[in-house]
């Protein structure tokens, strides 16, 4: 099927020039239809970091911000989303200590809203670990998401936040005590059930009853651009590739993909996406 004359939007995706193939996957996403993404800053432990205070994550939101300026020279429009990957929280208790490791987190989340501020970044990135905690840990963790729903309800920016699968719910409450709106607050790698906007991974067959329904969400493919791990989560291709194939057999409209991957993403984030 020939590419559809819409944009077509990968909501997180990282893009990685020393641990992957780099720009080779920003120009499969291209060659594939793809033409604007918001390119998420990893973990830390991706750029060799071990933050002891929020200023060393200066280098992991440089460098996501300098692969999105190379990433455009190629023609696509890429935004960063800067900020702090929840099991940041297990890897600095274990080395600074539980009561330390929160602070460090939320100076990170200061450092990225800086960015923000000063038109680097659109969005900022926070969450809870997705795997099995303690409460004491998970009591921090939400302590840090607060801090985040804070900084981007000052902002008038969106926040992605990576948490446990599942719809996040008692997130609308802690959005609310921080003033901020709730459809600004995008659950990565969500199921329909949430009530926060569902970034949903572009293979989920749930996607044409949600798009019918005239939800707004949006898709990804949260490809994290790792030798070690090709293809994860889903390639580069994948968010093009399923929105033709979903478009050819009639899944969904012209009308449903544009407000997936136009009009969702520019009311999101505030951006122009035409």
């Amino acid at each position: 099927m020939k590419n559809p004359d819409i944009p077509i939007t990968d909501d997180h995706i990282h893009i990685d020039p020393v641990n992957g193939r780099g720009i080779e996957a920003a120009k499969d996403f291209m060659r594939a239809g793809g033409t604007h993404l918001f390119l998420v800053t990893k973990p830390s432990w991706s750029y060799g970091i071990e933050p002891d205070e929020g200023e060393d994550y200066r280098r992991a939101f440089d460098a996501t911000i300098a692969m999105a300026g190379r990433i455009r020279e190629i023609g696509l429009c890429a935004y960063p989303v800067l900020g702090i990957h929840p099991a940041e929280i297990t890897r600095l208790a274990g080395r600074v200590g539980a009561e330390r490791a929160p602070a460090i987190m939320m100076e990170g989340l200061d450092l990225a809203a800086r960015y923000v501020a000063d038109g680097k970044a659109v969005a900022l990135k926070s969450g809870r670990p997705h795997y099995p905690v303690d409460g004491e840990v998970m009591e921090a963790s939400n302590i840090v998401l607060s801090h985040a729903l804070r900084l981007s309800a000052s902002l008038g920016c969106a926040l992605q936040i990576h948490a446990e699968s599942g719809p996040c719910t008692d997130v609308v409450a802690m959005a609310d005590a921080a003033g901020m709106p709730v459809f600004k607050v995008v659950k990565h790698f969500a199921t329909p059930d949430t009530p926060l906007t569902p970034s949903i991974i572009a293979k989920d067959e749930a996607i044409p009853a949600l798009a019918a329904s005239g939800r707004l969400f949006t898709m990804e493919s949260d490809y994290m651009d790792e030798n070690s791990r090709p293809g994860a989560v889903i390639g580069p291709k994948s968010v093009p590739r399923f929105t033709r194939r979903l478009l050819s057999e009639g899944a969904i409209t012209e009308e449903d993909a544009f407000r997936i991957h136009a009009v969702a993403p520019s009311r999101i984030y505030g951006v122009e996406i035409e």
